[in-house]
Order: C-alpha cells, then structure tokens, then sequence
C-alpha cells in the first residue's frame, strides 16, 4: 500500500505543476490590459508604468511566473486589484463557503444517484428501472440556471419555506450551523445535486447490471447465498468507480457553480470567479482558479487513495 501510495503522489507533482503553468498562461494570453478596471480613463503613461510596476507586470512572463509560483507555494497569492485585499484571503473564505453547499449537494447527489442506480440495474426491464432511469436522464439534462429559478419561484416566492438567496441572515461571516442559516443552503444544494445524481445513477446503473451478469453471481447463489448477500457483493464490487465518480463531481461542483451561486447570491468560488472574469482581476482570477485546479487534484488523490484501500486490484495495475 505504501509504494502504491507513493507512486500516486510522484504522479501528482508533475500535473500540478503543469496545472499551475496553464493557470498562470492562461489570464496573461486573454486580450486587453489587466489594469483597466482599476485606471481611470485619464490615467497618465507614469501612473500606469507606476502601477505596472507595483503588480509586477513590468517584468518578463517567466520571471513574472517564478515569482508567483515562489509566493503561491507560500499562501501568497498576490493582492486583488479590484478591492486591494489579499487573494489568498478572498479565495479561502468564498472555498469555504462553496464547500457547504458542493459537499451537501454531493451527499444528496450520492445517495439518491446510488439508489436509483441500484435499484434501476437490480430491476432490470421492469418499471422501477424505466422511472430511474427517466429520473437519471432528466437530472443530467435539466439546465442548473433553469431548475435554480424555477426552485426559487416555487419554494421561496409561492410558498415561502425557504430564503431566496444570500449565505444566512448575516452573511458569510456570520455562519452558524443553526436551521436559520442552514435554510439558505437547501435550495442551492439541491440544484447542485441533480447532474451528479444523474451521473452517478447511469454509472452505478451500469456497473450493478455488468456484475450480475458475471459468472460468479449464479456462484453464489448455488451455494444457497440469499439475495442481501449477493447485494451485498454487488455493493462490493460497484463501489469503487461509484466512489471514483463521486470524487469527481465534487470537483466539477467546486468549479461550475457560476450560475447557480448567482442565481442564489451564493459568495462562493463559483460567485468570485465570475466577478474576477468581470472585473478583468488578474490576480484574484489566477488565484481562484489555482486553488480549485489543486483542490481537484488532491480530489483525484485522495479518490486513488480510497480505490486502493477499498479493491486490492486497483493497487496492483
């Protein structure tokens, strides 16, 4: 186990370093000048230079990328030219923040997409496995930005049991893990969680219908095995590319929640990225998208890992 753990890790380094190599190109390759937002219009060539200068833009692009991937190793990811803080700071705080909602949307995603898998792949041809499988279809399909409105016309406007938007009656920075706050995450989570609910049910769905027909299930049901048993094996067995798959629609949802934390007033990862994108905010936008490339990294890792643990085959490829 522990050489397979070491070779998962020598695996890691060199795509995270390329990682940081495409994050740092890509916002230098976009046209237009970074410092737009924050020049004004009759800025002079001294003012510009002076601030060219403050941000490091002055220098060439390689020592420009040694600099900030020295600071980056060290937390310091540079200060936002939009609003003067720290990036770290901002990228952290909106991380935290996405993280509530992406870990509940997956739990609900998992669970629910395990179920219907399961049950659609046990139940083969009968109707349960068509009403599963409907259900999968339309959870991959359904628009995020559509269903998050149309959540908040039905839950927040027409009925009123939920909040519309925001992260709590306070904000943020007042979080507390009561059903006042806890409300403002429901409807976001929800949204979040119907694509992997999808996923993960046509995966699991496939996996649960290729094992039964493997010749070690009429095995085990000569030796008297009953149907929770020979479950129970399936579980086994589907378990680890379920786990795989999950690990990585937690990835994608650290990532692809623009919409939904807009549509909600989410601050999140998701929220930020997008004002950097507006705001044309070079080093908040380097900043967000390094933290998640890593965070989807480490995702990867740490799903190898588990695969290892949970299937002796998996270490031995």
């Amino acid at each position: 186990m522990l050489s397979y753990l070491a070779k998962r890790i020598l695996y890691v380094l060199p795509v995270a370093f390329g990682v940081s190599v495409f994050c740092f190109l890509l916002v230098h390759i976009a046209p237009g000048d970074p410092l737009t937002a924050v020049l004004p219009p009759d800025a002079s060539q001294a003012m510009q230079d002076e601030l060219r200068k403050i941000y490091g833009f002055d220098r060439p692009l390689p020592i420009q990328f040694g600099l900030w991937l020295l600071k980056a190793l060290q937390g310091d990811l540079g200060t936002s030219i939009a609003t003067g803080r720290p990036v770290a700071a901002e990228v952290w705080r909106a991380v935290g923040n996405t993280l509530l909602i992406a870990v509940l949307a997956t739990v609900i995603g998992f669970l629910l997409g395990s179920f219907f898998g399961f049950v659609a792949g046990y139940f083969r041809g009968s109707f349960l496995d068509k009403f599963a499988s409907m259900l999968a279809v339309l959870g991959v399909s359904v628009p995020h930005y559509w269903l998050g409105m149309v959540m908040v016309i039905v839950f927040s406007v027409q009925l009123g049991w939920l909040p519309p938007g925001g992260a709590g009656p306070g904000g943020s920075a007042a979080w507390k893990w009561d059903w006042e706050h806890v409300s403002y995450m429901i409807l976001p989570a929800i949204t979040m969680s119907v694509i992997p609910m999808g996923i993960i049910a046509r995966t699991v769905r496939a996996l649960v219908a290729d094992i039964l027909n493997q010749e070690f299930v009429p095995a085990l049901r000569a030796k008297g095995l009953m149907d929770f048993g020979v479950f129970k094996h399936v579980v086994k067995n589907a378990a680890p590319t379920a786990l795989a798959v999950m690990g990585l629609q937690l990835g994608y949802l650290l990532g692809g929640s623009i919409l939904i934390e807009t549509v909600f007033s989410w601050p999140g990862t998701g929220f930020l990225l997008g004002n950097a994108i507006f705001q044309r905010d070079l080093p908040l936008l380097q900043g967000t998208i390094l933290v998640l490339a890593m965070f989807f990294v480490g995702l990867n890792l740490l799903v190898d890992i588990l695969q290892g643990l949970l299937d002796p085959r998996v270490r031995r490829r």
